[in-house]
């Protein structure tokens, strides 16, 4: 054969693989909710959706992470009462067969929602780092699964359990581990070293409850930061030492700090169920607030009042889900809402969600009732191109649903492919064109 034909050959059958993208961490690369791959589909197929594979998992509501091949989820199987084991499993993300398990005992008692784990893992290079419910953090080989370092922050550090238990998913900055562990004292927020667990800083009050945000980082004015919004106000701090830059005072009603902050150029959105949305911007060591939402009613809101989804920002809008699954476009100047719709969740229901990944000009949407939609978005309106059914809802939403139970699980998208999971499973599509 010739060298230069070997040669194409050779692109061809690699070039794919060279193109693949993985999703190590809450919303993928950057916490961003960004899925930048080339060579997915326009539309979904008329048949549906064929899995490659579909593997039995315990319950949970953590979504998955994928990486070099594998992928990590966390789960709880009850064993008397309250009580069970939480585990990290690691799959095969081609096969999804099971390479190895890691367990320990729970004890959900005063939990609400005692499903299961809800942080997604972190992987970073040949570790990955998994959080439980109750305030356990691990630090585990991803070859085997060996507990390298662990921490409880009940024990280690004070921890006084907010009601919906442990959500946030540690953060990785170069040697750093960065996480939201509601220590004491003053250990909000705190920082280890990534391969001994030895402490590094800590930083924030204990007094109030530190809420369920996920810790992201972003540059302002060439100001480097980690910004955390808890239950009382959105804080950007240096991640090198821990110092608090500034903070934005926003009181968040039972500490439900659940939509990851957005940014936009120097401006930061975030948004809660009961206190609507908040827009800030960020000049690197100071902070001021643009405008925010005036309602703190559930039903009566004036602007976006998101719960278990993540808004997205798109030019000069937003577009994100309401308190009773209305999906609205507000102005970023503003907030002032443009239009809205149900033609998202299909339900105006309490909690009614959805989880919203952008891909080049439009956006997946997984909902609460186990759809996946291909949608474009802009201020004329919501123009939906394609939906499938992906997974059945399998969790108690905690109030009545016309399925009689939600997804609340936030897929992940890598290698063209899109793996979701519920309370029996974990499934893996391709989306590949």
């Amino acid at each position: 054969m010739k060298p230069r034909l070997l040669l194409l050959l050779t692109i061809a059958v690699f070039a794919p693989s060279a193109l693949a993208e993985d999703w190590p961490e809450w919303r993928g690369k950057g916490r961003h909710g960004i899925w930048t791959e080339d060579g997915i589909l326009d539309r979904f197929p008329s048949t549906g959706l064929k899995p490659l594979w579909r593997t039995p998992v315990r319950a949970g509501y953590t979504g998955p992470s994928v990486a070099n091949g594998r992928l990590y989820l966390t789960d709880f199987q009850p064993t008397a009462g309250r009580t069970g084991i939480e585990r990290i499993l690691c799959l095969d993300q081609r096969t999804g067969k099971v390479l190895w398990t890691r367990e320990w005992p729970a004890d959900y008692k005063g939990l609400s929602y005692p499903l299961g784990p809800r942080a997604t893992p972190t992987v970073d290079g040949d570790r990955v780092y998994a959080v439980g419910a109750t305030g356990l953090l691990f630090c585990l080989r991803t070859s085997n699964g060996e507990i390298l370092w662990q921490k409880d922050y009940r024990q280690d550090y004070g921890l006084q359990l907010p009601g919906w238990g442990m959500a946030s998913a540690p953060l990785i900055d170069g040697d750093r581990l960065i996480a939201l562990v509601g220590g004491r004292p003053n250990a909000k927020m705190m920082a280890f070293d990534k391969r001994t667990g030895k402490e590094l800083w800590r930083a924030l009050d204990h007094e109030a409850e530190p809420g369920y945000g996920q810790p992201i980082l972003t540059t302002a004015n060439g100001i480097r930061q980690v910004l955390i919004w808890h239950a009382t106000a959105l804080a950007a701090l240096q991640p090198e030492t821990g110092r608090v830059l500034w903070q934005q005072p926003f009181k968040v009603t039972y500490g439900m700090t659940l939509a990851t902050p957005v940014t936009t150029g120097n401006r930061i959105l975030v948004s809660a169920f009961y206190n609507g949305s908040l827009l800030v911007q960020n000049d690197g060591d100071k902070a001021a607030q643009l405008w925010k939402g005036n309602s703190d009613n559930e039903i009566n809101t004036d602007g976006l009042h998101a719960v278990v989804n993540t808004p997205v920002i798109d030019g000069d809008y937003i577009y994100g889900i309401c308190s009773y699954g209305q999906f609205r476009c507000l102005r970023l100047s503003t907030g002032e809402r443009v239009w809205e719709t149900l033609d998202v969740t299909k339900e105006k229901a309490r909690w009614a969600s959805g989880f919203i990944v952008r891909h080049k000009d439009r956006y997946f949407i997984n909902n609460d009732r186990g759809d996946l939609i291909i949608a474009r978005l802009s201020p004329e309106g919501y123009k939906e191109i394609s939906r499938t059914p992906l997974i059945k809802p399998t969790s108690n939403s905690g109030n009545r649903r016309e399925l009689g139970a939600v997804n609340w699980s936030h897929p992940a998208y890598a290698n063209r492919n899109i793996y979701a999971r519920n309370d029996e499973e974990i499934i893996a599509y391709s989306l590949r064109k």
